[in-house]
């Protein structure tokens, strides 16, 4: 019984002990780097704003046929 409660409490504290090693670990990005992720956001925006205003232009009059106009 005590194992089993001493495990379920390491569970815990493995978990504080790891999250700190993360954050050690972590850098600021430099700003080269910030600026090229910051692009490759921005493009994957216009993409798939792109590709939502393309399937909506298709689906309005497909579903005016199918729909009669109703």
């Amino acid at each position: 019984m005590p194992d089993q409660l001493q495990e379920f409490l390491d569970i815990p504290k493995d978990f504080v002990k790891e999250g700190s090693q993360f954050l050690n670990r972590c850098t600021k990005p430099s700003r080269r780097e910030f600026i090229k992720i910051s692009q490759a956001v921005g493009v994957g925006f216009l993409v798939m704003g792109a590709v939502g205003y393309l399937v909506k232009l298709i689906h309005i009059p497909v579903n005016n046929i199918l729909v009669g106009g109703a």
